[in-house]
This record gives C-alpha cells, sequence and structure tokens, in this order.
C-alpha cells in the first residue's frame, strides 16, 4: 500500500501556488471541474476521445489529457505527468468502476483527496454494513444466501455500478429464475451470481443525502439531497399492470439520471446526525476517517424511519443536481456553492493553512 509519507514527499515537491484539481472524465467531473476554475485552480481531465465533446461545448478544463481506457491512470509516464502539473485527483464513482482499489491503494503515487484506506469499506458491501451498524444507523436486513430469502429483496452486485444488473425477488425460485433471465440478457455474469449481495427491499421514499466532511474545519457539512431516476423501475408505472403480467417484465435499476429532493424539516435533524455519527466511526476504522465528500443511500418509510443502505465515500454524481442552485449549501454558504467549489475551497484554504498532507493519501 502506498503509505501517507510516499505521498507527503510528492506533495512536499508541488509548486502549492499552482494546484491543479484532476479526475477522470466521467460521473461528476464537470461538477469537479466548474467549482474549481470558480476557486481560481486548473483543471486536468483523464479523458476517452468519444467523450471529450463534453469539454469542448463546456469550457472547465485546461489541461485535455486523452486516453483509450481509464486504466492508464496506472501508467507511471502518466502519473509522472499528472506529478508535473502539481495535481489533486479528485475521485469519483468511476474509479472504483474501472480500476480496483488493490490499483487505486497500491499503484497510484499521485496525491488523492480523501482517505485511500476508506476505498476498502466502500466497495465491499459486508464492511459497508458493519460501518453502518458501528456508527448507530438503521439498516435493511441482509440474506447471506438466496435460499434463506423470504422477503422481497433487492439484488445488487458489489462495486459501484450505478444500479445496474440489480434485480428484485421475494423466494430462492425467483431469486434464480430472474438471475438466469439477467445472464441471457447481459446484464450480470455467473460470478456475479456468486458474489451478489442479498438486502431486503424496504418500501418507502429514496433520498440521498451528500455531505462534506472538513478536517480543516472539524465539521460535517450537509451540502446537497437528490433522489434516482432508475430504468426500467421507474417507468414501468407507464405500462398497465395487465401488460406488465403479459410481457414479464423484470425492471432493472441502472440510473439514468437524478431529481434534487427537499425533506420535510423535522427529518433534517437525524439526517444531520447520521452524517455525524458515520464520519465518527470512520474515524476509528480509519483514521483520520472521512476527508471531503460523502453520500448516505437512504431509504424513508411512510412511519418517518430512515434506513441506511449504502454509503459512498467520496463524490456522488447526485451531487450535480445541486449546482449552483441546493437549498442546503444556499443555507449555509449562500449562493453558488456546491459539491465541485466545496473541494477546490477546501484545497485551496489547507494550502492557504499548510496543512494540505491532512486532506489528501
Amino acid at each position: 500500500m502506498i503509505d501517507i509519507q510516499d505521498i507527503q514527499k510528492i506533495i512536499d515537491k508541488y509548486d502549492q501556488s499552482k494546484l491543479a484539481v484532476c479526475t477522470l472524465g466521467s460521473h461528476s467531473s464537470l461538477n469537479i471541474f466548474k467549482g474549481a476554475k470558480e476557486e481560481g485552480l486548473r483543471t486536468v481531465c483523464i479523458c476517452k476521445e468519444k467523450d471529450a465533446i463534453m469539454y469542448q461545448k463546456y469550457p472547465v478544463v485546461d489541461e485535455l489529457i486523452i486516453v483509450k481506457d481509464f486504466t492508464e491512470l496506472l501508467n507511471e509516464a502518466l502519473q509522472e505527468r499528472l506529478r508535473s502539473l502539481n495535481v489533486i485527483l479528485i475521485p469519483h464513482g468511476s474509479f472504483t468502476a474501472y480500476l480496483s482499489t488493490e490499483q487505486l491503494t497500491s499503484s497510484l503515487k499521485v496525491p488523492m483527496l480523501g482517505n485511500r484506506k476508506l476505498l476498502h469499506w466502500e466497495v465491499n458491501r459486508k464492511s459497508q454494513e458493519e460501518w453502518l451498524h458501528k456508527a448507530g444507523l438503521q439498516l435493511p436486513a441482509t440474506f447471506s444466501s438466496p435460499d434463506d430469502i423470504d422477503c422481497l429483496v433487492i439484488a445488487k452486485l458489489q462495486g459501484a455500478k450505478g444500479g445496474r444488473g440489480y434485480f428484485l425477488a421475494n423466494s430462492a425460485k425467483g431469486f434464480y429464475k430472474k438471475a438466469d433471465e439477467m445472464v441471457k440478457r447481459g446484464l450480470i455474469t455467473r460470478q456475479d451470481i456468486e458474489t451478489v449481495h442479498l438486502q431486503e427491499y424496504v418500501i418507502g421514499v429514496n433520498v440521498y443525502p451528500s455531505y462534506f466532511s472538513s478536517i480543516i474545519n472539524s465539521d460535517v457539512e450537509l451540502l446537497s439531497m437528490d433522489r434516482r431516476y432508475e430504468t426500467a423501475v421507474d417507468s414501468i408505472g407507464k405500462i398497465p399492470a395487465s401488460e406488465q403480467l403479459e410481457i414479464g417484465v423484470i425492471p432493472t435499476y441502472t440510473v439514468v439520471g437524478n431529481f434534487p429532493i427537499v425533506i420535510r424539516e423535522s427529518l433534517l435533524p437525524e439526517i444531520m446526525r447520521m452524517g455525524e455519527a458515520v464520519h465518527k466511526k470512520a474515524m476509528e476504522l480509519a483514521p483520520p476517517g472521512i476527508i471531503g465528500p460523502f453520500c448516505l443511500e437512504t431509504v424513508i418509510t411512510d412511519d418517518l424511519k430512515i434506513y441506511t443502505f449504502e454509503i459512498s465515500a467520496r463524490i456522488v454524481a447526485g451531487t450535480n443536481v445541486g449546482i449552483g442552485t441546493s437549498p442546503y449549501a444556499y443555507l449555509r454558504y449562500g449562493e453558488n456553492m456546491y459539491m465541485g467549489k466545496r473541494i477546490a475551497l477546501e484545497i485551496k484554504n489547507a494550502a492557504k493553512q499548510k496543512q494540505l498532507q491532512n486532506v489528501i493519501a
């Protein structure tokens, strides 16, 4: 594993008056780059050729590095180029989708905002469950085997998949039948079935609060909230029930977008306490805890109980809905604060206070 001392030596060689923010060209990159530009930082994008049009239409990138595959980030020559540009990497969902946590923690010798040790906790659903339980949050039940299913469950793949390949089942028989059909459709593999995470499907409204954990300010800030728009589960209601039964549709949960949401104010204190509790427990599990953005994925039932079913210990795509408009960021900072800008502000403040080593790994 890359030692924090190794990263510190790299940071010591940086010209901290010319820091640059860098990320992979996908997921929440526009959010990250726009925030960096507004805070006066240079921006560097590692991008695939087919996606370069985004940064031609939205001029938020100073230097565009074209790659054939995101795994090229592990090449020493590219890493040396990034270090020469005084880059701070901002991880998002594509990092763990295209690279393994082992690669990110042992082969990526570029300073990164956040705590690399928490990546292992995030991508393993059993570890996530342990973390959230220890933080005192309420979780849906989980099942170790499809044969144990005795209620409606959602079957989830390991890692950041954007909901792709998820499906519902309410019995062992139903699970195996749907799993076979998902394999035939190419949405999952046989190996996915062996490692699938089975979680009770709690009926309620999905709400995704996003926080920013500031090591510099010793505070956890609630900055935005969203819910996801998923296909085909969010469009199935347009099909009459009789036709649904006739065609035997199996809805999937691939995320295609996000909606902003403002929850009733009486729920805010608990949402805030949950964020504080998760960060406090992270400080014990993987010191110094969460650095920067994180998100709790929750469902709120009709009796207003909040169940947490996942955590993302980095920026999530749902924060894109808050660019310039989030009421929660506005309540704290006034106009035009959002996650990408908050990230850049933390980097700037850390450099100014000579604490950059405290926010990177």
